[in-house]
């Protein structure tokens, strides 16, 4: 099922099939997923797929100075006639929510999202509502643009299991894109449905690990805590989302064991938004980079 989801996937969005790879890994591991990139790269295309190809429901939430907590969870309305209230579900009721340019709306808003992210549930005049499960939010956010945004804080920032970018297609696909009839980009077919998509993500708990692979893992972390370019390292926190999206990725690689490989393929997604550098707001990624190559993997 799984590279019949990648296949899926991949016959509408244009593009590396690493990134599909991630975006189910993220998935599996019940993580969401934030994509750093230009415009234009096919962000808003890659989250619909991925909704579509598991038979769930799409939500899409624009990210403005102007957008209210309400606007992305949802209100109480009162009923016509009468002093009652009835719940009207947000756009975060769905199975897989695109929020765009999340560093445009204001802090207060955004800690109602990736609070839903966090606790699967949202809160509205005290009543609690869970979340469609499986549930993925993927959020994007230009890097270059700055200008009237709201970035997001580090600790926020550690809710996402993944940062990716997207880059550019490949000379090929970017052929068939523009071949492409405008309104008639190829669809995605359901693949499966939400309830096989969370049986799938309950076998990520047989993938094994073995002690030199886990060794692996924490050198890595460890590593991070001690370097000098980086004011801060990984978090125990980080060192368990990165030991869970390597066994999701081995999942989806069509392996029950992690090999070396998972861990340092993730290494820079999982933990170059989860430390500081001493340099530069981007120099995370660049530091997690060299701590892989310059550590040999387990023989």
């Amino acid at each position: 099922m799984l590279p019949a989801l990648r296949a899926a996937i991949g016959g509408t969005w244009r593009g590396a099939v690493e990134v599909v790879d991630l975006l189910l890994t993220a998935a599996l591991a019940g993580g969401h997923v934030l994509l750093q990139d230009v415009p234009g790269v096919g962000k808003t295309t890659l989250a619909g797929a991925m909704a579509r190809a598991i038979g769930g429901r799409f939500g899409r939430v624009q990210c403005t100075s102007d957008l209210l907590p309400g606007d992305v969870t949802g209100v109480n309305v009162l009923v016509t006639g009468s002093v009652d209230t009835v719940f009207r579900p947000g756009p975060i009721f769905a199975n897989v929510v695109l929020a765009d340019e999340l560093n445009r709306t204001t802090p207060r808003t955004q800690s109602a999202l990736l609070e839903a992210m966090a606790e699967g549930s949202v809160t509205v005049d005290g009543i609690s509502h869970p979340l469609p499960r499986p549930f993925l939010v993927v959020a994007t956010q230009n890097p270059y643009d700055l200008h009237g945004t709201y970035p997001l804080p580090d600790s926020q920032l550690d809710r996402f299991l993944l940062r990716l970018s997207l880059g550019y297609p490949s000379r090929d696909d970017e052929r068939l894109v523009l071949r492409q009839v405008q309104g008639r980009a190829p669809t995605t077919s359901a693949v499966v449905d939400p309830a096989t998509l969370l049986a799938l993500a309950a076998r990520v708990e047989a993938v094994r690990m073995s002690v030199e692979v886990e060794d692996h893992l924490l050198d890595l972390v460890w590593a991070t805590r001690g370097d000098a370019r980086l004011l801060r390292g990984v978090s125990p926190r980080g060192a368990q989302a990165l030991h869970r999206a390597s066994r999701a990725l081995a999942l989806v690689r069509g392996r029950s064991f992690v090999l070396p490989e998972d861990v340092r393929e993730l290494a820079v997604p999982v933990l170059g938004h989860r430390v500081v550098s001493r340099t530069s707001v981007d120099g995370g990624d660049a530091v997690i980079a060299a701590l892989v190559h310059d550590l040999p993997p387990p023989a």
